[in-house]
């Protein structure tokens, strides 16, 4: 069995962003070489998500909206977690919603996608570096 793994860091600017990661994901099952297996995708941060759904900007707005509904950042103090110091109660409960990792077969060494499906980064608490694993297992 053969596996690889990759820590990627990234820094989104922004407080909030979605970022489609499947072309890095892709690269890394290519270099595993891989053919039939299993790829783990993970953010490595509380406050971050990883996900799978269309590359669309309309429902990554949408999804940013809604977030914000279910989980507003302000009033920064209606948070208990925030009473420590820290601003981002929010962003602990938007990836609680979106979810820590994804799991995606490989099938003859490509990412067995269903029609239309990505893998996405969600960040809810950026500005500064994060990272996200890639793991690859598999013959």
């Amino acid at each position: 069995m053969k596996s690889l793994t990759k820590h990627v860091t990234m820094n989104i600017p922004k407080r909030r962003a979605f970022v489609n990661i499947t072309p890095e994901v892709e690269k890394v099952v290519r270099e595993s070489g891989v053919e039939e297996g299993f790829c783990l995708v993970n953010a490595m941060h509380i406050t971050a998500s990883v996900f799978i759904n269309d590359d669309e900007l309309g429902l990554h707005q949408d999804y940013d909206d809604w977030l914000e509904k279910l989980a507003p950042h302000e009033p920064i103090l209606g948070y208990r977690h925030n009473r420590t110091g820290e601003d981002n109660g929010d962003a602990h409960l938007k990836r609680q919603v979106m979810g820590r990792e994804v799991v995606v077969a490989i099938t003859s060494g490509r990412l067995d996608f269903g029609p239309w499906e990505q893998i996405f980064y969600g960040e809810f608490d950026g500005r500064r570096p994060k990272r996200y694993l890639i793991k690859i297992i598999g013959e």
